[in-house]
């Protein structure tokens, strides 16, 4: 009776791994997954376009060592050159003539939205790795973009709460007249509004991109009657590295305290060496010395052994890019972009700064932000952050019934 037993056990045994077997059959793509990035690769902005595709390189050896589903992520870049028209193009060639399986870039976020609209055309998925306006997936957001940076609803938050924790009422906006600059220029006055509303705003200044001399700009802010407490900055790039230059040069930051989001990554910081203020305010989703952790460390050596010079945030986010595209093919089982789309949604994938979700509602990375302020450090020829606090994604984001609403509107 005791053998009867224990061969009707192994019996079920073998039927359950049978019909586990059969719910989940292997898998294997009939053909590699092509990804096509369109970036900025010439002109000042290609150090962030450059070292994005270099954090993207970098997990594809990672990735296909083993590949997805027996398949290999090759990739094809075309350069915009900073422009959404050129940028838009390229796009469409590599949609309809090289036959992408997925959209990767891009730095301008002029063109991102334009890209983000041909994609809903086409029904084709678009992650969005550098380009921060939180229109992207906010107002204009829609089933077939993503976004693996933070944007500027976030930053704007959290340097809005941060700078009214120091006490400051009066403010001058001084920003670049382009979609990031008006994006991330609007964020942080509206929430310096929620959170302090008898914040004051003595004044506000615009110039154009690629303005090369803002001396004239920052010194009659330095001159104004009454004076700001603190100026925001709603500049990036290379446009930022120029604010920081000018900045050092006249004694700016010496005389106001100033707040630029990523004015603290290091691929603004190192190229500027000593050319860069101390002090200046700022926030960004990823530092190559922190946090310290085991995770981190390893993909700053990896990252260094392959290309020398640390990563910065574009490297981060070209990094955990990749690793969305290999983890929803893997969950997806299938080349269909539908199954792709839904894989992503609300997918989790461990990085160097630890698990990030890509939320279901908006398509936005949770991303946590790090706050601080320009330092001097014995260790590096170029400034890094000093007094670094870190903000969950979650306490900056905007709510899904944010999202909601910004898209009814937008309608």
């Amino acid at each position: 009776m005791e053998r009867k037993a224990w061969i009707l056990l192994a019996v079920a045994c073998v039927a359950a791994a049978t019909v586990a077997a059969g719910a989940a059959p292997a898998v294997r793509f009939d053909r590699n997954i092509k990804v096509g990035i369109v970036d900025t690769y010439s002109g000042p902005p290609a150090v962030f376009g450059n070292d994005a595709l270099n954090g993207f390189r970098l997990a594809l050896q990672e990735i296909n060592r083993d590949g997805v589903h027996g398949a290999r992520i090759e990739f094809v870049t075309r350069d915009e050159r900073f422009s959404p028209e050129i940028g838009l193009s390229m796009a469409r060639e590599l949609v309809l003539q090289e036959r992408v399986d997925v959209l990767v870039g891009t730095i301008n976020s002029a063109t991102a939205l334009a890209i983000s609209a041909f994609a809903r055309e086409q029904r084709v998925p678009f992650i969005v790795w550098i380009s921060k306006s939180e229109a992207i997936t906010g107002a204009r957001g829609h089933r077939y973009v993503f976004s693996t940076t933070e944007n500027t609803a976030m930053a704007g938050k959290a340097l809005a709460e941060a700078l009214a924790r120091r006490g400051y009422t009066r403010f001058w906006l001084a920003a670049e007249d382009y979609e990031y600059g008006h994006a991330v220029t609007n964020s942080f006055w509206r929430f310096m509004k929620r959170v302090k509303p008898e914040a004051e705003l003595v004044n506000q200044t615009w110039w154009r991109t690629g303005e090369p001399d803002l001396v004239p700009y920052l010194t009659q802010i330095m001159q104004a009657r009454p004076q700001p407490q603190a100026v925001f900055f709603g500049t990036g790039g290379a446009g930022m590295a120029n604010v920081l230059r000018t900045m050092q040069v006249i004694g700016f930051a010496q005389r106001l305290p100033s707040a630029i989001h990523t004015a603290i990554d290091v691929t603004v910081l190192r190229p500027l060496g000593t050319a860069a203020p101390e002090g200046v305010f700022g926030t960004t989703d990823y530092l190559f010395y922190y946090p310290d952790t085991p995770a981190n460390r390893k993909f700053v050596q990896d990252f260094q052994a392959a290309y020398r010079d640390p990563p910065g945030f574009p490297a981060f986010h070209g990094y955990i890019t990749a690793h969305f595209i290999a983890e929803a093919f893997r969950r997806a089982r299938s080349l269909d972009r539908e199954r792709f789309v839904d894989a992503l949604e609300g997918l989790r994938v461990q990085t160097p700064v630890g698990e990030v979700e890509m939320r279901a509602c908006d398509h936005q990375a949770m991303l946590p932000l790090f706050f601080g302020a320009t330092r001097r450090d014995p260790r590096f020829p170029f400034l890094v952050a000093g007094d670094l606090v870190t903000i969950p994604g979650r306490d900056v984001m905007p709510t899904c019934d944010d999202i909601r609403r910004a898209r009814e509107r937008a309608r």
